[in-house]
């Protein structure tokens, strides 16, 4: 994924991407959470990736096509961006 650039859209927290032709591509995604690549697994179709947010860890599993073509590695600096309603509450 191409850096983001605040894209100024009034009363919303929306990310735009530098597309890959030309022009500004947006995502509607609210919940975007910022860390460091600390694992990466290739296999021979899918990635598994962890990024440390903070103390905490997110897990994530991509297609191997789509972590090549990003060229992650650990110690990048990604955004793992969550659609809400995907998200389980654990009260304790």
């Amino acid at each position: 994924m191409a850096p983001h650039v605040s894209c100024p859209i009034p009363g919303r927290r929306t990310w735009c991407w530098k597309a890959n032709m030309s022009g500004l591509m947006t995502l509607s995604a609210r919940n975007r959470l910022q860390g460091k690549i600390t694992e990466l697994q290739l296999g021979g179709v899918m990635a598994h990736v962890v990024i440390q947010v903070g103390n905490d860890f997110i897990e994530s599993v991509i297609t191997r096509r789509s972590a090549v073509e990003m060229n992650l590695k650990v110690g990048d600096t990604v955004s793992a961006v969550i659609k809400s309603t995907e998200i389980m509450i654990e009260k304790q």
